[in-house]
């Protein structure tokens, strides 16, 4: 099952109000990051609202968080725009093009005429500062954003806010010389009186122990004062960082060309797909009732239990290769080590799976979908929603 640590979820959005208050900005949830939304209740009064990637995404946030609601789509479709000017409060858009297209009919929408609407441009600092080219909006010719040369001579007309989105990932030191690229190529713009805010965009990893958060506050302020503009962010994985796990079942242990393979309950292609995407590693941990103590432990735990952490495949005596149940080759979540043999039956706890991991599962292969819970504080557990036979069913009919 996902399992999602309410205390620490509310342990992340208490440090993004503070950040948030002590920088003088707005900042909201990415949902593409994590839309569990039976969790906004308990966390809706830290932030501001949502940012959406679509349609869907700015009605779950319009129906469950009931806040500020934040658009942007590379691309809409008419009926898309119609829906969304009837309660989006951002509209961004990733072109000139698009934003011509529809430019005359929300002008003229009411909710734009009294304010309640503002529309923006997605821009590209080509600016490169991650290491992962699947990540970066700003690799060359790109689909993401609107170049400065692209922008030369430009009818802005009717926009308000520029929006930059080129973090994965990363520290504020990223984000300062992210900031000057952007004052480089787009400075004039926004000096301009009708540009109103600036968003941001996410990536930022305010929540990690490491992050240098008085930098984010001090960028932020100076952001405002040179412009004029209000800021925006909208992290999505530093709200659900470290807050969930998801626990598997070992199915099958055998030998097959001198690896060891366990075949879990889980996939990592329906389940973790950014382990194969990114690639990412997640840490393991084996729930072993005999231990009297646990040396590490993942950030959900279970009251009474115990935890063994796996290592690389040198560090411990017994390598398995971890799989999944489908029929994919590579649904592999990796070669790991434990201090002793696994059994079938034996509980494996994948660390820190609450962000981009719900929001990308399938049911390919038929593979049965764990079901999401939420740990309560009292230790009690909730199961938000569970899944059955005619969830995979009704999905292509």
């Amino acid at each position: 099952m996902f399992l999602i640590s309410l205390a620490a979820l509310k342990r992340n959005t208490a440090i993004l109000r503070e950040v948030k208050e002590s920088a003088g900005c707005h900042l909201v949830l990415a949902l593409k990051g994590f839309s569990c939304w039976k969790c906004f209740p308990y966390i809706r009064d830290d932030l501001d609202g949502c940012c959406a990637s679509g349609l869907w995404e700015a009605m779950l946030a319009r129906d469950h968080f009931q806040k500020h609601v934040i658009t942007y789509s590379p691309a809409y479709q008419e009926e898309e725009i119609e829906k969304l000017l009837e309660f989006t409060n951002h509209l961004d858009f990733n072109s000139l093009s698009q934003w011509y297209r529809f430019r005359d009919k929300i002008t003229a929408h009411q909710r734009y005429r009294s304010g309640e609407l503002l529309c923006g441009l997605r821009i590209n600092p080509q600016h490169s500062t991650g290491q992962t080219a699947l990540y970066d909006p700003c690799v060359e010719g790109s689909r993401l954003g609107i170049s400065a040369e692209q922008l030369q001579n430009a009818d802005l007309t009717g926009l308000s806010g520029l929006h930059f989105h080129t973090l994965c990932e990363q520290n504020s030191d990223d984000l300062e010389s992210t900031l000057a690229a952007v004052d480089e190529k787009f400075g004039h713009l926004l000096r301009l009186p009708q540009f109103r805010y600036l968003n941001m965009g996410g990536g930022h990893w305010i929540t990690k122990p490491f992050y240098d958060r008085e930098r984010l506050i001090r960028l932020v302020k100076e952001t405002k004062q040179r412009y004029d503009v209000d800021v925006w962010l909208e992290p999505g994985e530093a709200i659900a960082i470290h807050t969930g796990v998801l626990r598997a079942t070992v199915l099958d242990v055998f030998a097959s060309d001198g690896h060891n393979i366990a075949i879990l309950d889980v996939s990592a292609t329906a389940h973790m797909p950014d382990v194969l995407e990114m690639p990412y590693r997640p840490e393991v941990f084996l729930v072993d009732p005999g231990l009297h103590g646990s040396s590490s432990q993942p950030a959900v735990m279970l009251a009474g239990e115990k935890y063994l952490q796996a290592g690389s495949e040198s560090e411990h005596a017994h390598v398995y290769r971890l799989g999944g149940p489908t029929c994919l080759a590579g649904d592999l979540a990796g070669d790991y080590s434990f201090s002793r043999a696994l059994r079938v039956g034996d509980i494996l706890v994948f660390d820190d799976m609450a962000h981009y991991t719900m929001v990308k599962t399938t049911m390919f292969n038929g593979v049965p979908h764990p079901p999401i819970c939420l740990l309560h504080e009292n230790g009690s557990i909730e199961t938000l929603r569970s899944f059955h036979y005619e969830d995979f069913r009704d999905r292509l009919c």
